[in-house]
């Protein structure tokens, strides 16, 4: 009769095996279960037709996109075991969109759903304000955007009371700050809103292409100006928006229509 071993021996075998026989490696498949923890951490499992693996990627890994049920992704990690659970799964490095078609797919799935909502008609838009005294500004505290847009403000109307919130502008869990941002500044009150960003790639404009910030832009009590990425870019963002600018600076002008010079010749 065989020895017996403990389960632990018999994982620790499997876990070798895996780890030193298979070790790195990359993958491509389809994203379902996608779950962003309030730890940091990404838990997901990858599939196609025929499988599907559990995956895991550790808060300290960046992701220059946010990650959706049905996008299909190329990772590149480790096969690794965890033992309390007895499961394999690959802890990813690096995950990266498998192309660009995927996400003009999710972008145009999402652009339908919300155009039979309604949240692109022209009658539900606000009026921006002639004379704005306090400006509500979101956009990333490091970028030229947040320069762009103050210097231009303050050069046109001196005035002005300037509200700025900082959040991130993409990957993971910008799509949620952003959305907060705007909440955030309806509660403590603005005139007007800019958010906005200084352009990208789509993957680097994702966030303003999710319904979080779509729905945060629409549910807004303060008119808000979309001032995302350049002139040939256009998002979701752009579209619900009560006035979409193509640069930032745009946006600063268009809040400010009336430049000081312009109300003293009023005045004399």
């Amino acid at each position: 009769m065989e020895e017996a071993v403990s389960v632990s021996d018999l994982t620790k075998a499997i876990r070798l095996l895996l780890e030193e026989g298979i070790g790195d490696v990359v993958v491509e498949g389809e994203i379902t279960n996608y779950k962003h923890h309030s730890s940091g951490h990404r838990y997901f499992t990858m599939k196609d037709d025929d499988a599907s693996i559990q995956c895991v990627m550790w808060k300290s890994r960046t992701v220059n996109f946010i990650p959706e049920d049905g996008m299909r992704v190329l990772v590149f990690g480790r096969l690794s075991v965890y033992p309390p659970q007895g499961r394999y799964q690959i802890d990813c490095t690096v995950m990266r969109p498998y192309g660009l078609g995927d996400l003009h797919q999710a972008l145009e799935r999402l652009k339908k759903k919300l155009l039979e909502k309604g949240w692109f008609d022209e009658s539900r838009k606000r009026p921006l304000p002639t004379l704005p005294m306090r400006i509500g500004v979101i956009t990333s505290p490091t970028g030229a955007a947040l320069h762009d847009i103050i210097s231009t403000i303050r050069r046109r109307l001196p005035a002005v009371e300037i509200v700025f919130r900082p959040a991130l502008v993409q990957g993971d869990g910008s799509a949620e700050d952003i959305a907060k941002a705007i909440a955030e500044i309806n509660r403590v009150g603005a005139d007007v809103l800019i958010v906005g960003r200084g352009g990208g790639s789509i993957e680097d404009l994702w966030s303003f292409n999710t319904e979080v910030v779509a729905e945060a832009i629409v549910m807004s009590d303060i008119p808000v100006v979309s001032a995302v990425g350049h002139e040939t870019d256009w998002t979701i963002a752009d579209g619900v928006a009560d006035r979409r600018a193509a640069t930032p600076t745009a946006a600063a002008e268009m809040v400010t229509p009336y430049t000081s010079e312009a109300l003293l010749q009023t005045i004399a």
